[in-house]
Formats: structure tokens, C-alpha cells, sequence
């Protein structure tokens, strides 16, 4: 049987890094999860922005 209880995954979001120098309207936010333990450091992934029609950087925030 799984080991119940909290876990190490925790929601994280993920923000677009070129959006806000671009001056368009919006913002390109992505929902992921991570593994705190392994990953105690904020992540950065390469993302597809749909406002600015191409893939950007995405950090995560809060």
C-alpha cells in the first residue's frame, strides 16, 4: 500500500520573462509541480508564450 501523508511535490507557477518588456497586454502563466527536495531552487523552463508567438524563458514566482 502507498505511504500516505504530505509529500515533497508542491504547485509552483511559472511567469513569462519577456512579457513584461514587450508592453503587450496579459500575462503567460504555466501551473507545474516539483519536487521541493530534489528541487529546493526556483525552476526555469523554456515555455511557448502564445502572446508573443514564441518559446521564452518562464521563472518561477511566490
Amino acid at each position: 500500500m502507498a505511504k500516505k501523508g504530505k509529500g515533497n511535490r508542491v504547485q509552483v507557477i511559472l511567469e513569462c520573462t519577456e512579457h513584461k518588456d514587450s508592453g503587450k497586454p496579459g500575462t503567460s502563466r504555466y501551473i507545474t509541480t516539483k519536487n521541493k527536495k530534489n528541487t529546493p531552487d526556483r525552476m526555469e523552463r523554456k515555455k511557448y508564450n502564445p502572446i508573443l508567438k514564441k518559446v521564452t524563458v518562464h521563472r518561477e514566482i511566490k
